[in-house]
């Protein structure tokens, strides 16, 4: 193993890293199985080390629920529950690539309007090119670095449930807090 790889691997094991990635990796499992159980139900989630959030309506029984199984499947073997391909990972991943593809075909282009267009169909193409390359590569980023579908010891705390009032956007949806520890 290489330095840079035994830096990588002390990187993502440290206690601080290994519980986003775990956390991670179970709301993950986590927004599987409620996408099974409300298929038509938009849901999204975020983690960080002390846990997770679920947006979506749904119970907290439902939640719990999904959580336990989640977690069971994790620990008897089914690690790629972790990975989601609606990860934010894959999104950034995307852009990323596009973006810069794009800002390369778009080197030398000239200083002229004309310049610029004329370079348009190359831009096009590379960035179209990088969105093939990103869908796989987002995948195995989240499997190897943003998200862990081991779990180890991770236990949920307790849940919070908060409803967003008032005249925002997210009038009438449910969150849920999810605390970890382990």
């Amino acid at each position: 193993m290489s330095a840079q790889q035994l830096s990588s691997r002390s990187i993502l094991d440290s206690d601080l890293v290994s519980r986003v990635r775990r956390n991670h990796g179970l709301e993950h499992a986590t927004l599987h199985i409620l996408g099974r159980r409300y298929p038509n139900q938009p849901l999204a989630g975020h983690s960080d080390i002390n846990g997770f959030w679920i947006v979506g309506n749904v119970s907290t029984e439902d939640l719990q629920s999904a959580i336990a199984e989640a977690l069971q499947r994790m620990r008897n073997g089914e690690v790629k529950l972790a990975v989601h391909p609606n990860c934010g990972t894959n999104f950034v991943t995307s852009g990323v690539l596009a973006g810069a593809a794009a800002g390369l075909a778009m080197l030398g282009a000239g200083r002229r309007l004309r310049d610029t267009f004329d370079r348009l169909p190359l831009a096009m193409m590379l960035a179209t090119v990088a969105l093939i390359v990103a869908q796989p590569l987002g995948l195995m980023l989240q499997e190897r670095v943003t998200t862990s579908g081991e779990p180890g010891d991770l236990r949920v705390v307790e849940i919070r449930i908060v409803q967003r009032g008032g005249a925002t956007p997210l009038k009438g949806i449910i969150s849920h807090r999810v605390i970890t520890a382990g």
